[in-house]
């Protein structure tokens, strides 16, 4: 017979039952009428078990559609009831039937009712065995509990659920007998189905020491049953599973404790861990001792605390060296009190000692920012005995310090110790600024006194205009000739400092592309526009040969008379889109006058991350890994950490918030620049995170897990530990925006056409991944492109997928209003048939008061679902983004590079597939656009931005008063007499409500 065996780990972060701040908590699991427990850890809310539970499997090919039911229990000695401590549904489909392929996971805790206290999480391992598996010596067939069909009868205890009854310190649970009330008092719980974790993938499972202190969400209202008629605006998206989740946290942040917590030492890095390192500064030294016959010295320093060793540069006969050069050494991996600094001459064969200082950890002093730096000393060279030499010097400064220290991100890291000196810099925290970005029109209008190679028969021209590697060119003139008219217009991206130049060509199509004539122009000469739709003037421009184009005195002597003219502006009233609208970091208009002051703060602490995959396992070593964050023009990095599946980076970074409605993306990668080595950075995970969500002056701290879309299904990679935090500066400015329009003026009253828009960003994206890519160190251009979802637009049946089910669920909201009201119709629900009834006869009697009661039901149901409102910012939602069950041929659609390959099939196969997939790009681009403004609307009481949903819920209590103390005809009036008012009195920007209604959050920025 087969076997299930359900392996208890442990469990963390407990509720305290027993009224003193603790529990004696115990595990029972039950299973097709099998009943088991383990031992009772006592006085412990963080306890470990490790034993294992067997059960008998009747049926192996039901086991799928069977459900384990884990409950944990507080042994309560002084009474005669157990203390419920929360629930755990596995489903049967999760058990893997090999003891190789089962996983530890964990569970967050569910609750029996709405009343119930209940936190933490429960580490299990379950797998099933074939027939003939033996039970193992840890498991306790004592506690084998069998309840047939037959003693189920007879039992006492009854097979109603429990209910909770409020005490002092204590939540009991008695059993009701009522089986009446049995359909109202059961909740549906989560049932979890298994995909592994890091856990189970050849990375050990950490201790409950080294775990967070998980907590998880409270869904318990969300989860009550179907959905009232006042809370049919709470839109329910599907659940996706629970190692997919966000998991909120508690670390020690000073931010978090408050002041009595708070470290007084503590700087501004109130967001991040401190973490203490010993820095020691190797400044320069003086009059050094030679060594050599020659009378020459090679001297470098070498730093040595315990088995770290770090070591300066060489500078050639050099007896007065200035290194400049600091060492990090982490605190808590310092294995000697002592700091030996070496002096050595380099040497062909064997390095000669020059002179030494020594120090004592202990005695080195502690600074703390925002103190000046330590000011460096000489100290007196001594030789290998300890005494002091005639001559030599080094100038030196120790002190103890935190990653807070200025000197933190250009130190040599003692964890960066195997990295080799020239490649030290790809390890190392960074922040990044793009330039500052405008639209370049050119408009060409026409040319003059064409002259071709062949003479003797008219040209067919166009124009190419290309600019900082930006080609394009335009259709065929509508007067062709000598003289042809275009008037076609085309746009670029421009970067400051504007020193490119405008390459304008007239070619002959009919001679083959032949070059007529060719002009540069620069871009700094070209006149700017800021909020104006009054176009420059046009200017024509001298055509030169080809062979004359470059050569100024050819250029004087060539009686060249071709010319054309052209139109040409910068327009600095836009914002020049690098990435997605729906996730963009920043909508500031590109000129300096016309930025608004910023409205708020927002810093985020990276922690670190915890069970990374290994992404160098064919190499022998585990993960690289470091952090990009990118919000507005300002990109940040972290600092490498070498071989580690569990980096702690502990940095924070700070930006200036302009518009509340806007996206921070974050997303982990593998360092593959290591020691020179040339290769593409590994993607690890990103996670994406919208301002408008988040409440003010909020410190969040969540466990983000990383996923990633690969041809072979979705795989997770870790968690990304992150503390966030927007403090609003100006709330009236804040408020205020709600009321603007989204982009700036210039996008309304002069549009660019949708034909630009995705070339306009693919520019823009290349001018910033072309920048940041001659940084040091450099953001690969496969970072940059995982960052801003360049190929966010390319048709993905997936994504297609993802935002039909997203119209879906908007949708069912409408069908579930419909079938509420068909239910009153039926008088299925004969007391609220009766109150609708009432309703209906006081608005017909009274119809001054539907306006009133309309609003005072919005202003109702968003009081109402108030205690609905998200505990945490939303995050990459694998159910939501339809990633969890994909056929592979639709990943290799997904993943295939635009446009196909030739070698992939016949040109017209070709062809038509890339059209295909440009046209279904276009659709599952509209679908998503009706899928976020249908999201938009439900958002307006949902409390996802709380300040949005507080505007309208306060607007309409006004409106509910107004309505009510002004005559219905007069109100009615005003409104049809605005809605028919003369053009004259209409404008090109959008009114408030249009504003305000495009502020409002969708669920785009959770989509992978």
């Amino acid at each position: 017979m087969a076997k299930l065996v359900v392996e208890v780990l442990d469990a963390n972060d407990l509720m305290p039952k027993d009224g003193h701040g603790s529990a004696s908590p115990f595990v029972e699991v039950e299973f097709e009428g099998q009943r088991k427990r383990t031992s009772t850890k006592q006085k412990s809310l963080n306890p470990s078990w490790n034993e294992k539970l067997m059960f008998k499997v009747r049926n192996p090919s039901i086991l799928s559609s069977q459900i384990i039911e884990v409950f944990l229990y507080n042994d309560n000695k002084h009474g005669h009831h157990k203390n419920f401590l929360g629930k755990v549904r596995i489903s049967g489909m999760s058990v893997p039937f090999s003891e190789e392929e089962a996983t530890v996971q964990r569970y967050p805790l569910d609750k029996r009712g709405i009343f119930s206290h209940v936190k933490g999480d429960v580490a299990l391992r379950v797998h099933a065995l074939h027939g003939g598996a033996e039970p193992d010596d840890n498991i306790d067939v004592d506690n084998d509990v069998r309840i047939s069909s037959a003693q189920n009868l007879h039992r006492r205890v009854p097979s109603a659920p429990l209910e909770e009854i409020d005490g002092d310190h204590e939540h009991y649970y008695k059993e009701s007998n009522d089986k009446s009330k049995k359909s109202k008092k059961e909740r549906d719980l989560r049932t979890f189905y298994s995909l592994g974790n890091g856990y189970g993938s050849g990375v050990p499972a950490p201790t409950t020491a080294e775990m967070p202190v998980f907590v998880e969400a409270r869904r318990d209202f969300s989860m009550a049953g179907p959905a009232s008629a006042t809370t049919v605006m709470q839109m329910l998206f599907p659940e996706q599973k629970p190692e997919y989740g966000v998991v909120e946290t508690t670390p020690p942040l000073a931010a978090r404790m408050g002041y009595w917590g708070r470290d007084k030492t503590a700087s501004t890095y109130d967001m991040v861990e401190p973490m203490n390192f010993l820095y020691v500064s190797v400044v320069k030294a003086m009059d050094l001792p030679v060594k050599d016959v020659t009378g020459s010295l090679d001297p470098y320093v070498e730093v040595k605390v315990g088995n770290y060793k770090g070591v300066t540069k060489h500078f050639e006969k050099n007896q007065n060296p200035v290194w400049n050069k600091v060492f990090a050494f982490s605190k808590e991996m310092l294995q000697s009190s002592l700091i030996e600094i070496t002096v050595l001459d380099k040497d062909v064969s064997k390095d000669d000692f020059v002179g030494k200082v020594t120090f004592e950890v202990p005695d080195v002093p502690t600074r703390v920012p925002p103190d000046s730096p330590l000011a460096p000393q000489w100290y007196k060279l001594l030789n290998k005995e300890g005494g002091l030499l005639k001559r030599g010097d080094i100038m030196l400064a120790i002190w103890m310090g935190t990653q807070a220290d200025e000197a933190f991100p250009g130190a040599w890291h003692s964890d960066a110790y195997s990295v080799n000196e020239d490649h030290l810099n790809t390890t190392r925290s960074k922040v990044y600024y793009t330039p500052r970005l405008y639209y370049l029109r050119v408009h060409v209008i026409a040319a003059q006194d064409l002259v071709p190679s062949d003479s003797s028969k008219p040209p067919d021209p166009i124009v190419r205009v290309e600019i900082a590697g930006q080609g394009r060119t335009t259709r065929a003139a509508t007067t062709k000739g000598f003289n042809p008219e275009w008037n076609q217009e085309l746009m670029y991206v421009a970067s400051e400092p504007l020193n490119d130049y405008i390459r304008v060509s007239v070619e002959d199509n009919a001679a083959g592309g032949e070059t007529i004539g060719r002009c540069l122009i620069p871009v700094r000469d070209v006149p700017k526009r800021v909020e104006t739709t009054k176009p420059t003037d046009a200017i024509w421009y001298v055509l030169q040969k080809v062979s004359v184009a470059g050569n100024e005195e050819d250029q004087k002597k060539d009686k060249f008379a071709s010319r054309v003219l052209l139109r040409l502006s910068i327009d600095s009233g836009y914002h020049v889109l690098d990435e997605s609208i729906h996730f963009s970091s920043d909508l500031q208009p590109a000129a300096g006058q016309l930025r608004k002051p910023s409205v708020g703060i927002l810093e985020v602490g990276i922690l670190g991350a915890r069970n990374l995959q290994p992404m160098k396992k064919k190499e022998g070593k585990l993960t690289d890994a470091y952090c990009v964050a990118k919000y507005g023009n300002k990109w940040v990095r972290t600092r490498t950490l070498i071989d580690n599946l569990h980096p702690l980076w502990n940095e924070q970074y700070t930006w200036d918030v302009y518009d509340s409605c806007t996206v921070i993306t974050i997303a982990v990668f593998d360092n593959c620049h290591i020691n020179g080595k040339d290769g593409k950075d590994q993607r690890i995970g990103k996670v994406r995170i919208r301002l408008s969500t988040l409440e003010t002056d909020r410190v969040y701290t969540h466990a983000y897990p990383l996923l990633v879309i690969t041809p072979s299904g979705l795989k997770k990679n870790g968690e990304l530990h992150l503390a966030v935090r927007f403090t609003c500066t100006a709330w009236v400015n804040l408020l205020a925006q709600y009321s603007r329009p989204l982009l700036p003026k210039m996008h309304y009253i002069q549009p660019i056409h949708i034909k630009h828009i995705d070339l306009l960003r693919h520019f823009a994206s290349t001018i910033v991944s072309s920048t940041l890519s001659r940084a040091e160190p450099p953001l690969g251009g496969e970072v940059i492109e995982y960052m801003t979802d360049v190929d966010y637009h390319i048709f993905s049946l997936r994504r297609s997928k993802a935002n039909f089910q997203r119209l879906m669920l908007v949708v069912n909201v409408i069908q579930d209003v419909s079938r509420w009201f068909h239910d009153i119709c039926q008088w299925k629900k004969p007391l609220t048939t009766i109150l609708v009834h009432m309703l209906f006869l006081i608005l017909v009697c009274y119809p001054e008061l539907i306006m009133p009661t309309f609003f005072l039901y919005l202003f109702s149901i968003g009081l109402w679902n108030y205690r609905l409102k998200p505990r945490h910012p939303p995050h990459m939602d694998a159910a939501l983004s339809h990633a969890e069950n994909n056929q592979p041929d639709e990943l290799e659609e997904e993943f295939e590079p635009f446009p196909t390959p030739i070698s992939r099939s016949f040109d017209i196969l070709r062809m038509r597939y890339d059209r295909l997939r440009t046209v279904a790009g276009r659709v599952q681009t509209v679908s998503a656009d009706m899928a976020m403004q249908a999201e938009r609307v439900l958002s307006l009481l949902s409390w996802r931005d709380p300040r949005a949903t507080a505007i309208f819920t306060s607007f309409s209590f006004i409106w509910a008063v107004f309505l009510y103390i002004t005559p219905f005809q007069i109100v009615a009036l005003i409104i049809g007499l605005f809605v028919l008012r003369h053009p004259r009195f209409r404008y090109k920007v959008p009114p408030i409500p249009v504003n305000f209604f495009k502020r409002l959050p969708s669920r785009s920025d959770s989509l992978l």
